[in-house]
């Protein structure tokens, strides 16, 4: 079997391991996370086995193993996000990261393209600002992050200010537009090799009630076991957990909205929590006549999850991309 079609099994495999340059495979070194962020200390437990680990049923414990991984692992100082905020997993966003990057590498010769002239646009950053965090430190992307809540971006911009090296290649911007996904955002004179997004997955504020209820329940019962996964957090503020008509109408707002833009973006890109979605997805993909789309299946821990990826431009007008905007590029 081909290196190729190695890969495609590999990631059509459910609970398949982290991508291979994640850089939180295996167990939490806490020792090391500790020493980044001392006040984790007072979170550990125990599991049956005697090993360290932490109630990952308590918000405060996973928001600190967070922000020790972001320290220990990303040089990210004094990260903090509200409590009515979302706590991004750290281990799963850095598998999108990654997968984006073997995705740009396709279009240049196999080779990831790094540095300041990579421009990705991150719709819905959150307080968190987590993947141009992740982006700008792993490959030195530049970002530009939108979101519609402005309180959001006021925690976002206090990041950045604390990290000067990572805030200088990115630049926050406010969505005005609640109904609008990149209209009102994008400059005429701009142009993004790759936009990724974490859209919000519940329809309505009591349906984003009832989910969060069902997997507190979840997790309190599996409490005392040891969880080596993605940490969960099932804060959030209205726009972080639904919007009307849910993750589907979003992501087909989205793509609606980037075929009038297609000469803008190399690759557009979302995350989707539910595959019951793929096959609208995929169809509203073919409505707008894209040129090519991709679906990679995400394995973490015991959760599984997928992106979608599509572009407007053939083989050849990605190369002629790749060429123009990624000719400095070392090997």
């Amino acid at each position: 079997m081909s290196d190729k079609n190695n890969k495609e099994k590999r990631n059509q495999t459910a609970g398949q391991l982290l991508h291979p340059r994640n850089r939180h495979q295996g167990r939490y070194d806490f020792a090391a996370l500790i020493k980044a962020e001392p006040a984790l200390l007072s979170c550990l437990t125990e599991n049956p086995a005697g090993e360290a680990t932490i109630n990952f049923a308590d918000p405060l414990a996973v928001k600190l193993l967070n922000k020790a991984l972001l320290q220990s692992s990303y040089g990210v100082r004094e990260w903090d996000i509200p409590p009515e905020n979302l706590c991004p997993p750290v281990p799963g966003r850095a598998d999108y990261v990654h997968y984006l990057a073997d995705l740009l590498a396709g279009s240049n010769q196999g080779r990831i393209p790094k540095g300041r002239q990579v421009l990705a646009l991150d719709i819905g950053t959150g307080a968190s600002c987590i993947y141009p965090l992740l982006g700008g430190s792993e490959y030195g992307w530049s970002f530009c992050a939108s979101d519609i809540n402005a309180d959001s971006l006021l925690n976002a911009q206090t990041i950045l200010d604390r990290n000067p090296g990572l805030g200088t290649q990115i630049q926050l911007r406010h969505q005005a537009n609640p109904q609008a996904v990149f209209r009102g955002i994008i400059a005429d004179d701009e142009w993004f090799d790759v936009s990724l997004c974490n859209p919000p997955f519940h329809a309505s504020a009591a349906e984003a009630q009832a989910g969060s209820m069902r997997k507190w329940e979840n997790l309190k019962k599996t409490s005392h076991l040891d969880h080596t996964g993605p940490v969960l957090n099932f804060s959030g503020h209205d726009a972080e957990l639904w919007c009307e008509g849910g993750e589907l109408a979003f992501i087909k707002t989205m793509i609606m909205e980037s075929a009038a833009i297609s000469t803008k973006i190399l690759w557009f890109s979302t995350l989707v929590s539910k595959s019951a979605n793929l096959p609208a997805i995929h169809a509203a993909l073919k409505q707008v006549k894209v040129n090519d789309q991709k679906t990679i299946i995400m394995g973490q821990g015991n959760k599984e999850s997928r992106l979608v990826a599509w572009t407007f431009l053939n083989a050849s007008q990605q190369a002629a991309w790749a060429k123009l905007r990624w000719s400095n590029n070392k090997k």
